[in-house]
Formats: structure tokens, sequence, C-alpha cells
């Protein structure tokens, strides 16, 4: 199952908005198949997995990282595959969450006389599909936060400067990070500021590049920006409204342009983008930054989890930002803390990762289950698993 769930995590960001999978083949103590999910529309891992066994696949156990699926999407049932090509016994990780599958797969297994084994590997593999989970039941995509910020809580100094906060080896993880998720999403203030290229940078050679969103209510970024390079990777811009010769500029350089509703602050409304990006499919999205994009995920109770990197850095003054902005909360109690703490050190750094408890409210902010459909929207294109 190790090795399953090391193919499922390889393929992570490359096959939504189906979750990756990996599978493996045992016969007797030698692994005969394996494979991973294709990209949406393409074979699933028990499939690929098949393919590479062939006829050793007969009297063998499978481990899989989830449920095989027990319905027709954009390919076969994989429950079917497994139980023609004679496989006598199936491991599953995890029950899969799409209401299509949900035990139906392992229902068909068992009525063909496999042996099925729920649960090896669930803990990790609860994590893997966190993001799928969070989409196929919700149709909104998972948000991880992400910030680097000094000992003293700033994330620049008090004149904007941020370069570098923190450390290669914490930089390097972020753009690993970057490789994992559908999209990232910044601020018109943090493309004005820093001029990111938001692209993925690393020594790999499948590595690909996650659909760049720009919040710009009105239009202020600079055509010249970067982030509107799109032949390093595509990218969106999400406004509330923008003049429409600027709309005509960017799409003529090939950026999307999209509307959506504004909140009453005049910024973009964080459930109409969530909205919008989950019926593109995006299972998963990072958020980072600047502080007022952080606040207005956070006011909106839209933050799945938080990915932040802290350097033993001190900037102080007043003016110096912080990762978080918005109105705040007035009484310590009402603060977001974290659960599933974990501190991990990266060189110089350390990154700390945990999933926000928000507690009870007065506001008529609502909570992140009751901003979100109770389905996936009829639009959206069906899981194919």
């Amino acid at each position: 199952m190790a090795r399953a769930l090391a193919l499922a995590e390889r393929g992570l960001g490359r096959t939504s908005p189906n979750p990756s999978v990996g599978a493996v083949l045992v016969h007797g103590d030698a692994v005969v198949g394996e494979g991973r999910t294709a990209p949406a529309g393409g074979p699933h891992a028990e499939t690929v997995a098949l393919a590479a066994a062939g006829a050793a696949a007969a009297g063998a156990t499978v481990y899989v990282t989830l449920e095989p699926c027990a319905h027709h999407g954009r390919t076969p049932p994989c429950a079917d595959a497994l139980i023609a090509a004679g496989v006598s016994r199936v491991v599953y990780a995890l029950r899969d969450p799409n209401p299509s599958v949900d035990g139906a797969g392992a229902a068909r297994l068992l009525a063909a006389g496999l042996d099925v084994v729920e649960g090896v590997g669930a803990d990790v593999a609860r994590t893997l599909y966190a993001p799928f989970a969070r989409w196929i039941t919700t149709g909104h995509p998972f948000v991880t936060a992400k910030w680097a910020m000094t000992l003293d809580g700033r994330i620049g100094t008090r004149t904007g400067d941020s370069r570098w906060i923190s450390s290669a080896p914490a930089r390097a993880e972020a753009h690993r990070l970057r490789d994992r998720v559908d999209a990232v999403v910044v601020g018109c203030g943090t493309v004005l500021r820093d001029d990111p290229a938001l692209t993925v940078r690393l020594d790999r050679a499948d590595a690909r590049q996650p659909l760049r969103i720009v919040l710009d209510s009105t239009g202020r970024v600079p055509l010249w920006s970067r982030v509107f390079d799109v032949t390093e990777a595509p990218t969106l811009v999400v406004t509330v409204k923008m003049p429409a010769g600027r709309a005509a500029e960017l799409r003529e350089r090939g950026v999307e342009v999209v509307e959506a509703a504004g909140d009453s602050d005049g910024r973009v409304d964080i459930a109409a983008l969530l909205d919008i990006l989950g019926r593109r499919g995006a299972l998963h999205v990072l958020v980072e930054g600047g502080a007022a994009v952080h606040g207005s995920f956070v006011a909106a109770r839209a933050v799945d989890a938080v990915w932040a990197v802290v350097a033993p850095v001190i900037v102080g003054g007043r003016e110096a930002p912080g990762p978080v902005g918005g109105h705040g909360v007035a009484r310590m109690a009402d603060a977001v803390r974290l659960a599933d703490v974990r501190l991990s050190p990266l060189g110089d750094d350390i990154v700390i990762t945990g999933t926000p408890l928000w507690p009870p409210h007065e506001t008529t902010l609502p909570s992140r289950a009751e901003a979100a459909p109770s389905h996936a929207p009829a639009t959206m294109s069906p899981s194919a698993r």
C-alpha cells in the first residue's frame, strides 16, 4: 500500500477533477503491475496496473488507494475490470466519497466472490483525498492558505520588501506545493508589489504549471506584469468591474477574464470565486496572498488548511504588514485556532501546518458548509470514478 500511496501522491494536480489513485498488483511475493490515474478521460490506476500485469493478474492481490469505482463515467467501472481479470483480493485504503461509488464498488467485488479489505493506509489516504472529498461533496475546491512570515509576524518590511523572508529550502518546498495543486490565487496588491511569476520551478521531468488566478476587482494590474505572460502558464483574472478596454487587452494576450459578484468592500466575493473554480473542476487551490486576500478567505471561513513558514528574522515596525488582513476579531476567544498542527524544520525555518477550527460567531457570514452547495453543480463534469 505504501507504494500505491506514493504513486497516487505523484499524480496530485494532474488528474482533476478525478482523484489521483495508485494501484499495485502483487502475485505471491512479486509486483506484477502498477499504475496511477491518467489525466481526466484517461485510464484509471487499476486499469493501468492490469494492463501491465497481463495474465499475471489472475489470482493476484491489488492494493489501491481508493475504492474501485462501480459506475460508468468517462471510463468503464474498475470493479468490473478487476473481476474480469480474475483478481482474487482487493485491498483499498479509503472508501470513495463520490456518492456514485461510496461502497458500491466494494459491494460489487464482494458479490463476485473477491476478498475485500478496507482501511489499510486510511490515515494517509484521508489527507491525500481531502481536496477531492471537498469538491465532490460541496462543489467547491479545497483551499490551502500559504504564507511566509518573520518571527515577529510580518510578511514584508514597512516599504513592502519581502525578498526573501524564507530560506531556499522553504522556497523549494513551496514550488513542490504549487506543483500539486490546480490553481494559485493572489490579489492585485501582491502583483503590484512583487510582480511574481507564480510558476513552478522544479527539477522534475513532469513538473506542471497550475492555473494562476489574479483577483483584480477594478483592473489595476499593469499589462506588462509577469503573471500575464501566458507562454509560461495560463492565467485567469477574476474581477468585479474591470473596464471593457482593459479586459479586451488582457484577452488579446491570452489571459482569461471572468466577472464575479463583489462583497461589501467591493472585492471579489470568495463564495462566488469558489463556485467559479469548482465548476472548472479545480480540486485544490493554493492562496498565496497578500494580506487582504488572506483576510477575505478567513472572513468567509473558506480556508481548509494553513501552510505557514516562520523565519528566524525580525523586521519590526508598526507599518510592516502581517499575513492576514481584514477586520480581524475583537476578542481572543474568537481567534481561529489550528488542529492537527505539525511543526517541521526546513532549512533555518519552521513550517507550521494545520486545519482551522472555526469558532461560533454571531455575524451573518455563512460557514464553509453553509456557503457551499450540498452537492456538485449539475454543470460540473462528473468524476469518472
